[in-house]
């Protein structure tokens, strides 16, 4: 197994570890928390870039790289929902468009097609990325004394501390993201299920 294929398996073993983390109530536990979540996005930057530069491209790659940034993601998302940390609408439609997305790429596996991410797809990643660091870190700066407050709970509009008016921001752009990047991978990829209807 080359080091792209390694970095992508580490994503699941992080995503299973952020988990029990993020449900474990002891001292730091969010800090924890946003410390594996940033090292499982890291590996996702990585494994990419690596298998390219190095022409390490493979056929696990292409299929696992996507899927456990979908487990990854997904997991964080309903995590959420869970904690009352987000609205259920919107984890919702993200899991429901990795879904569709997934189905996507098993219909084509069974007509031996591939089929490999896209620009828009990698983009979305990012922005589900950056809105779960968001929220993880709305909820451990409190815990990080005068430092956390003065970086990330002052206010500049009204009396919000900046750093949860941009995660209400970094949840709709990523919502937004994952709907057009699934409506443009389904629009590209339409000859894929348009034969068997």
């Amino acid at each position: 197994m080359n080091l792209p294929n390694k970095l992508t398996v580490s994503r699941f073993v992080l995503t299973a570890l952020f988990l029990v983390v993020l449900f474990t109530r002891w001292p730091g536990h969010e800090t924890f928390a946003l410390i594996l979540f940033s090292a499982a996005g890291i590996t996702d930057f990585f494994d990419g870039r690596i298998a390219r530069q190095r022409r390490l491209i493979t056929n696990f790659g292409i299929l696992m790289d996507p899927l456990a940034d979908k487990i990854l993601t997904c997991s964080a998302f309903i995590a959420f929902v869970g904690l009352d940390l987000m609205p259920a609408w919107m984890a919702v439609v993200i899991v429901a468009r990795e879904l569709a997305i997934t189905g996507l790429r098993m219909l084509a596996a069974s007509q031996n097609l591939v089929l490999a991410a896209e620009g828009f797809g990698k983009h979305k990643t990012i922005s589900q990325i950056v809105a779960i660091c968001a929220v993880l870190t709305t909820q451990a700066y409190p815990h990080w004394g005068r430092f956390g407050e003065l970086v990330f709970g002052f206010p500049i509009l009204g009396q919000t501390p900046w750093a949860h008016s941009f995660t209400q921001l970094a949840l709709w752009a990523a919502v937004a993201l994952t709907l057009y990047s699934g409506s443009v991978y389904l629009w590209r990829n339409r000859d894929v299920y348009l034969r068997d209807m």
